[in-house]
């Protein structure tokens, strides 16, 4: 399958529903001439589901159906860099897989969660995986460098390879136990955590200290349900969304001194 382009309204498309309608390339081929990187003028959106989306945004483009699959061999399972979360849950879960419980809970598709290092709390995607295959071939973890929230990976990432421990079980607990810590989170349009966590302390109580739990400009606020959750009541704009962005990074280093870094990737 060779690659196209496809018009994707991202008013619909992404998870905060804010975004027009652009031209987006659908990548169904993997790039042989890693000295060339014939993708590297495209930011790759996946589901579009930690993004906030100008009327101005780089090129896009998203791996297509050829990267959404998982294979099995022994003790490995080799994962396209476009499989969903879910489907990746739905597969561990079927096969007694242990170690990725808390993936149900992820929004988005495999190589954007590995690009972030994405997690809930403590648990974090990169504690799990093995490797991940680029246009230059597989890269072991350890040769990659990763901390919370944040990886070095800049080149494209097409497969995600996961060790199967085979002294562990998939845990029915663990998978209910990150049911209810999501349970805080609002249902309404969002991108999820707004802020990173910084150390030591939790980016929602923070907002919530500086008074802008439920603060809204237009139909774009930060929950009342849960701080840190910058979200959009019906007709939120790009605009206000980044308004309220740069007015909690304002007060946090104004009033206590906290740098508050962004956890939602603004294009």
């Amino acid at each position: 399958m060779k690659n196209f382009y496809k018009k994707i309204d991202f008013s619909f498309f992404s998870s905060i529903k804010i975004g027009k309608t652009f031209e987006v390339l659908i990548i169904n081929e993997l790039d042989t001439s890693p000295k060339l990187d014939k993708y590297k003028d495209f930011y790759i959106i996946g589901k579009a589901s930690n993004l906030l989306i100008s009327d101005n945004p780089p090129k896009l483009a998203m791996l297509g159906k050829q990267f959404c699959y998982i294979k099995q061999e022994q003790n490995l399972f080799f994962v396209g860099a476009g499989t969903g979360a879910s489907k990746l849950a739905s597969f561990a879960k079927n096969n007694n897989i242990a170690n990725l419980e808390f993936i149900k809970n992820l929004p988005g598709t495999l190589g954007g969660l590995v690009k972030m290092n994405a997690g809930l709390k403590e648990y974090e995607i990169f504690s799990y995986i093995s490797s991940i295959k680029t246009a230059k071939g597989y890269i072991k973890k350890e040769d990659l460098k990763y901390s919370y929230r944040k990886t070095n990976i800049k080149d494209m990432i097409y497969e995600v390879v996961f060790e199967i421990d085979s002294k562990l079980e998939y845990s029915q607990e663990k998978e209910d136990m990150f049911k209810k810590m999501r349970k805080n989170q609002p249902k309404v349009p969002s991108a999820g955590s707004c802020f990173k966590n910084p150390k030591n302390a939790f980016a929602g109580e923070i907002l919530d200290k500086l008074g802008l739990k439920g603060f809204n400009l237009g139909d774009m606020s930060f929950s009342k349900v849960h701080a840190n959750f910058l979200v959009n009541n019906g007709r939120g704009t790009f605009s206000q969304a980044l308004s309220l962005i740069n007015l909690a990074k304002q007060k946090a280093k104004e009033e206590l001194d906290i740098n508050l870094e962004l956890e939602i990737i603004i294009l």
